[in-house]
């Protein structure tokens, strides 16, 4: 798990994708690698996630794919035989945590209360997801809870842009952020990978300058 969570830290964006046809998949995974990032989340809101991930990591089975949006079990189950290396949920699902934990899976559960908090660290978990981000409270939130859970890191998601993406990533407690803005979901079912890639390099770029 520690492994994983460096490869999260040093991408610093997880761009979350959502892929309505598993043939735009390995086209939009190309678009993020040529524009920088060799990561995603590919959420489960789509019947696409599963044969989209299959796709990407039979391609590119050095880039970092999450599966998103994994609500149950079976989903879990999916999303790692189809090559995930980690799973990621907008909740914190006693059901689903404790499978990924018992199967070994490695997952970011999503918290935006002291109380879900404290639910994960008693599974035994220190990083999360922290959704929606933006909804939830933003920063402040997020530096308010970290003040009594020392050891405890956040991947805020929800909300997240160009505009606030500093805001987030120079809070201590935030280990990576995700986000949607590089790859919006009209531009994947239109095809549009070239401005895919261009949004992902402009991103990459306000990475390393936040970073400087």
């Amino acid at each position: 798990m520690q492994e994983l969570i460096e490869q999260i830290k040093s991408a610093g964006i997880v761009p979350v994708v959502k892929i309505d046809d598993a043939k735009d998949a390995v086209k939009l995974a190309a678009a993020l690698r040529n524009g920088g990032i060799n990561c995603a989340e590919i959420t489960f809101r789509t019947g696409a996630a599963k044969e989209s991930i299959r796709l990407i990591s039979e391609k590119y089975p050095d880039m970092l794919i999450a599966a998103g949006t994994v609500l149950t079990v079976k989903q879990a189950d999916d999303a790692i035989a189809a090559g995930a290396k980690f799973i990621v949920s907008p909740g914190l699902n006693p059901i689903v945590v404790k499978h990924c934990i018992e199967k070994g899976y490695p997952v970011i559960p999503g918290v935006c209360t002291p109380s879900e908090v404290e639910q994960a660290m008693s599974l035994g978990l220190t990083y999360l997801k922290f959704f929606p981000a933006e909804a939830a409270g933003g920063v402040k939130m997020i530096k308010a809870m970290a003040a009594p859970y020392t050891n405890i890191r956040f991947m805020p998601t929800g909300g997240i842009n160009t505009s606030n993406l500093a805001d987030y990533l120079n809070c201590k407690a935030v280990f990576a952020c995700g986000g949607s803005w590089m790859v919006p979901s009209d531009k994947i079912a239109d095809g549009k990978f070239d401005e895919i890639e261009k949004l992902t390099a402009d991103a990459v770029k306000l990475l390393k300058e936040i970073r400087k």
